[in-house]
């Protein structure tokens, strides 16, 4: 599984599922940093990530825009409000969690919650 964070996502979230070996990119890294959300989402999309975002309600009407345009999506990954951004580690070890049960990525224009169980 690929992920792209966005940019209200720490940067230390990508390096620590680096260094677990997972693919990671994110706004902080790439030059999207005050990019649109449709930008944000159209460079995910582009480079066939999911994204990862805590901005749960742009992003699921842009889901359904994309949708409804046919335009490819890669999936949308929220991380639940319940789970602070400054918990790099946990939201890293949830990430990792995840992309091990979804080896092959979700399926398009899916959109899904990370658990904060992790």
């Amino acid at each position: 599984m690929k992920f792209y964070l966005d940019e209200d996502l720490s940067p230390q979230i990508a390096e620590l599922l680096r260094n677990k070996g997972l693919d990671c990119i994110g706004a902080h890294e790439t030059g999207m940093l005050g990019a649109s959300d449709l930008e944000q989402l159209t460079f995910a999309s582009f480079h066939k990530r999911c994204l990862v975002t805590k901005n749960r309600d742009d992003f699921v009407r842009l889901t359904v825009q994309f949708f409804n345009d046919n335009l490819p999506h890669f999936g949308l990954l929220i991380i639940p409000s319940t789970i602070p951004g400054d918990r790099f580690s946990q939201i890293a070890k949830a990430l990792a969690a995840y992309a091990n049960d979804h080896p092959e990525g979700l399926p398009n224009y899916t959109v899904d919650f990370l658990s904060s169980n992790t």
